[in-house]
């Protein structure tokens, strides 16, 4: 009961303050300027209370990028192709959608004789390789030189294979926004994919994503991954822990230290869609079919990347002279 009832005093207050003052958070001097070095977060599972300050954090720095869908929705063709309208559910917390680019997931298990329940925010992985901007056949998800996997959602088509390849299936898809709109309505991806982005924008101004300003108990460190790895070493030598993302899917710029096997960890959450487990996972881009494949999506995607971005401009600039021509 005590941990319960110290939860709902920092999510009543310290997670509205943390929220409201991110702003005025800047990266560590260390960090900042490193735009080639790739940048991981460290998050210590010990430390989190599961209070969703960095849940409300996210959603109110990042509520801009969210989707806006246009209805009613063009039919698709073939039928198969479903709708993902989350539109109506955006207050929807336990679980990634469009709209919810964080979340708390809980376990309790057994640490040190004592049942204990842990929490941990829950996002993209930011893998080193990773296999949806490898894969993507429109260029639309791509890996920055600061580690950081994004997908442009002015050039995205909603096709889900981002989703597909991810071993998390992380993407989530949001009907009746996007290119296909504009191109093929009713035979293209039907929609956008969105994922957290790790505030790239507030980043490349030198601040704190939002999660990790906004956190009351500093679950969240943000760095160098080489330094990052080597503090998550010593945290989990210290507390005889383990270390989760330093090698899964060939390393990823998210990692975890807990202090039970994530084994443990992910027999004891809950896990399906837009709930990522905590398995091991090998590098899907060691495989040499979806090296293949990347070789040859790769100039295919940038064309295709090129041509998305001329049509939106295109498209912005037709938008503009109208506007000028009603004054």
């Amino acid at each position: 009961m005590q941990k319960l009832s110290r939860r709902s005093f920092l999510k009543a207050g310290l997670a509205a303050a943390g929220t409201l003052g991110t702003s005025g958070l800047a990266l560590p001097a260390s960090v900042r300027g490193a735009d080639t070095n790739e940048l991981a977060t460290l998050i210590d599972i010990r430390k989190c209370v599961g209070c969703e300050a960095c849940v409300d954090a996210c959603q109110e720095v990042n509520a801009h990028k969210f989707p806006e869908p246009e209805k009613p929705f063009p039919k698709m063709y073939p039928s198969r192709v479903k709708v993902a309208d989350w539109s109506e559910k955006r207050d929807v917390r336990d679980r990634l959608t469009p709209y919810t680019w964080v979340f708390i997931q809980n376990a309790t298990v057994t640490v040190n004789g004592e049942e204990q329940e842990l929490s941990f925010p829950r996002r993209c992985m930011h893998c080193q390789n990773p296999p949806c901007a490898d894969l993507c056949p429109w260029g639309a998800a791509r890996k920055l030189e600061n580690g950081i996997t994004r997908i442009h959602s002015d050039i995205c088509l909603g096709g889900q294979k981002c989703k597909a390849v991810c071993p998390w299936k992380i993407p989530e898809r949001q009907t009746g926004v996007g290119l296909y709109l504009d191109i093929l309505p009713s035979l293209a991806g039907n929609g956008v994919m969105f994922k957290c982005d790790r505030c790239y924008n507030r980043i490349e101004k030198g601040e704190l994503p939002a999660c990790i300003g906004a956190c009351p108990e500093d679950v969240q460190t943000i760095g160098p991954r080489e330094e990052i790895i080597k503090q998550a070493r010593m945290i989990a030598k210290e507390i005889g822990g383990y270390i989760y993302g330093e090698t899964e899917n060939g390393g990823t710029n998210t990692i975890y230290v807990s202090p039970v096997p994530f084994e443990t960890l992910n027999k004891a959450i809950e896990k399906g869609p837009g709930r990522p487990h905590f398995d091991g996972v090998e590098d899907a881009m060691a495989h040499a079919d979806n090296l293949a494949k990347a070789m040859i999506i790769a100039p295919l995607a940038g064309v295709a990347a090129g041509v998305g971005r001329f049509y939106k401009a295109a498209k912005n600039l037709d938008a503009s002279r109208g506007k000028e021509g009603k004054r």
